[in-house]
Parts: structure tokens; C-alpha cells; sequence
């Protein structure tokens, strides 16, 4: 098994070197191919996806809804493939020139990361925008969707693949996994994989991270809070809480906690519960003094429900909502109501997660919306790559030096020949 996927590898690392040089024209015709093979092949895809959920009919209702396809989220797939067809390329760019001394120039240019294992759950749909992306920024995918979502997915990996082939591009760019075993076989191949991207439940993520030295990208949880600050307008409060709690509840950029201010308190808590009622609320005693609902235990602070559920907290004050986010949030996205400017800046300026919105939705946490074209997922690490990941964080550099016959000797000693170090503009 493991020397079938190191051949697996060698065939994506050849794949990523066509990619990494051929023409953005190229890449992105293949991706608008795609986009064609989808909307022909909607129906297909459709009964596959039909027969995917028929025989799931026992998942959690989360996952269920994810892995559901239906029209108008196959033509949101074809639009998405078209979208990041349409970005900028973000391969060859050149974000430093310099002199290093006449005759003797330093550049850095934008270049792929590689081959990418891509882990994800349920949602078929991410096997289209993460192909996009790899295929955009000149690297190799190789995908496991669940087993969940097994006929739909290879369905749309076929046609991605087909799309590479018409554009002259190698298929191999894009390969798909078919059980754990290939996992666990590649998670072992520390140096033939650059980067592991796991999409799905925290679970999912931490028994990634425990069993490869691969370098992982991702977040563990969605622990997204709402701070409901004192100065919040209460229509604004009521209604961004409805959208980031219900408009689609089993998204990782959800909220699941709403901190609401002691001063604004007597009024906005009643008026949540009478406003939500398809929300479950679970709130601490200060909530339930105020409002009828169930009581929160000390785990409902971190808990990511995935689902109508919502905790809810009565802090008094900024501080006591930024010590809560401090300790119960996942560093996924964050946001206050408020229409105090001098609170939003204290409060976007000292959350530390991966977005920190003010007056807006979690729920906008997301590649597409933030004109990504699309996202390989949502990242809460420091290193690399932080937030949704688009184009940009599938890309990294090398620097290219061109000289003269310059000697690293002439520069060192006594009466050494000194640098001038002279920025350029870029080419």
C-alpha cells in the first residue's frame, strides 16, 4: 500500500511541475471546462448525490445537509469554478526586486506548494473548490472525501479530471482516495506530501494532526461568539443573531455562544427568546432570570453544536466578553453589535482569532464571500496561511538571483566590497 501511494505522489509532484509553469490561460480554461462538464452533467450527478444520501439516511442532520446537493448547488459550483477561473494568477508573482550590488539581482517570485492531501467530510461540494484552487495555484490534489459522499464524489473528480485532459494538462493533478488505508498510507509519506488539509469535525482534524509529521492545516472547532454590547441597536442584535445562528446552522463560521451586556440585558434577552423560537437556548443564571431556558453546564462554553443550539451568557461589560472569548473561543471568527465606536475598535483590536467582524455576521467567514473565488477551508493557526484559505495561502515563493560571476568573497574581509541593497520597483 505504501509503495502504491508513493507512486501516487510521484504521479501529483509531476503533475504540480506541468501546472506550476504552464500558462494561466491554460488553468483556467481547464477550470471553465469544468464548469461546462458540471452544468451538462448536473442530472448525473444529482441521482448520485440521491443515492449518496439514501444510504446515509442515518448521519446526524448536520452532516446530512451537507452532504445534499440539489440544482441550484450544482450551479453554484459551476459559478465558483468560473469565479476563480477568473481571478488574478497567483503564480509568478513578484513581490521583491533588489540590487544586490551592479550587476547582481535578487527576486522573489510566487511559486505552488506542491502536492496537497485533502481529507474532508460530507460536503461533496468541496471537491470542486478545492480542485479549483489546486488547479488555479498550480499544485496537485489529492482527495478523500467521506465515504458518505463516495458516488458524488468521484463523479466530480471525473469531471474535473476530464477537464484537465481537454486543456492538455495532466489528470494526475488531481487524484482521488478511496479508503482509510490509502490515509493512513499517505499520511506516512513525510516529504512526498507538502501540505494535509483536513475539512470537517474537530475529531477529524485532531486524529489527523496526531498521525502525520506533515505539516496540517485547518481548525479544530467553530466556537463563534456574538457580543451583544451594551450600545447594540436591538433590531441589528436580534436579526444578526438570527443569521449567524439559523441560516445555516451546521457551518463551522455558526454561532454558538451570544454574549449579551448586563446593561442591555433586560431587554434583548426576552426579546431573543421570543424572536428564535426554533432555537434552543441554554444560558447561565443571569439569562434564565430574565427569559425561560434550559440551564448551561460549564461544557456548553466550548461547545461547537452544529445545530439550533445556542449558549447564552450575560457578561458585565467589555472586559468580561473579551475574558470570555479569550478562553472559550476557537480563534475562528469573532464579532460585536455595537454602535459605540470607540468599543468595536477596543474589541477588534484586541480579539485574537482568525476574523473579528463589527455589526456584520459570523456567517461571513468564507472564501466565496470574501471574493476568494472559493476556499480550501478555514484556518486558526498563526503560521502560513490564517483564516478562510484562498489562492494565497496555496502559494508560496523562491527567491531567484541572477549576478555576473559575483563572488561571496569579494564581500567579506578586509576592504570587502559592500551591498547596496537598492529596492527596485517590480517588473
Amino acid at each position: 500500500m505504501s509503495q502504491a501511494m508513493k507512486v501516487l505522489a510521484a504521479t501529483a509532484r509531476a503533475a504540480t511541475r506541468t501546472l506550476g509553469t504552464c500558462p494561466d490561460a491554460q488553468r483556467a480554461g481547464a477550470l471553465r471546462q469544468a464548469a461546462g462538464a458540471l452544468r451538462a452533467g448536473r442530472q448525473a450527478v444529482l441521482e448520485a448525490n440521491a443515492a449518496d444520501c439514501a444510504a446515509a439516511a442515518d448521519l446526524p442532520a448536520a452532516l446530512l445537509a451537507r452532504l445534499h446537493l440539489d440544482a441550484a448547488k450544482v450551479e453554484e459550483m459551476a459559478r465558483g469554478l468560473e469565479a476563480v477561473a477568473a481571478l488574478p494568477d497567483p503564480l509568478g508573482r513578484v513581490d521583491l526586486r533588489r540590487r544586490l550590488d551592479e550587476g547582481l539581482e535578487l527576486t522573489r517570485i510566487t511559486v505552488p506548494l506542491g502536492v496537497l492531501a485533502v481529507i474532508f467530510e460530507s460536503r461533496p461540494d468541496a471537491a470542486v473548490q478545492i480542485g479549483a484552487l489546486a488547479v488555479k495555484s498550480g499544485n496537485a490534489a489529492l482527495l478523500k472525501g467521506g465515504r458518505e459522499a463516495a458516488r458524488t464524489v468521484a463523479l466530480l473528480v471525473d469531471l474535473l479530471r476530464g477537464a484537465l485532459a481537454a486543456e492538455g494538462l495532466p489528470p494526475g493533478a488531481l487524484q482521488r482516495l478511496e479508503d482509510r488505508d490509502e490515509v493512513d498510507a499517505l499520511l506516512a509519506l513525510h516529504g512526498d506530501v507538502d501540505l494535509v488539509i483536513p475539512r470537517g469535525s474537530s475529531d477529524l482534524v485532531r486524529a489527523i494532526q496526531a498521525r502525520t509529521r506533515i505539516p496540517v492545516l485547518g481548525h479544530a472547532e467553530g466556537v463563534c461568539h456574538l457580543y451583544l454590547h451594551a450600545a447594540a441597536d436591538p433590531a441589528m442584535a436580534l436579526d444578526l443573531v438570527r443569521d449567524a445562528k439559523l441560516q445555516y446552522p451546521a457551518a463551522c463560521n455558526a454561532v454558538e455562544t451570544v454574549l449579551v451586556d448586563a446593561a442591555a440585558a433586560p431587554r434583548l434577552v426576552p426579546a431573543l427568546v421570543a424572536a428564535l423560537p426554533e432555537v434552543a437556548f441554554r444560558g447561565c443564571p443571569r439569562a434564565r432570570a430574565l427569559a425561560p431556558m434550559a440551564e448551561a453546564a460549564e461544557a456548553d462554553w466550548d461547545a461547537e453544536y452544529g445545530a439550533p443550539i445556542l449558549a447564552l451568557r450575560v457578561v458585565d461589560g467589555l472586559d468580561e466578553a473579551l475574558a470570555h472569548i479569550a478562553a472559550h473561543g476557537s480563534g475562528h471568527t469573532e464579532a460585536i453589535v455595537t454602535g459605540d465606536p470607540e468599543a468595536a475598535a477596543r474589541f477588534l483590536r484586541e480579539v485574537d482569532a482568525a476574523g473579528v467582524y463589527h455589526n456584520a455576521s459570523t456567517r461571513f467567514a468564507d472564501g466565496y464571500r470574501y471574493g476568494f473565488g472559493a476556499e480550501v477551508g478555514i484556518a486558526t493557526g498563526r503560521l502560513h496561511a490564517r483564516g478562510p484559505v484562498g489562492l494565497e495561502g496555496l502559494v508560496t515563493v523562491k527567491y531567484l538571483l541572477q549576478g555576473q560571476g559575483h563572488r561571496v568573497a569579494d564581500y567579506a574581509g578586509p576592504g570587502a566590497r559592500p551591498f547596496r541593497h537598492e529596492d527596485l520597483p517590480p517588473a
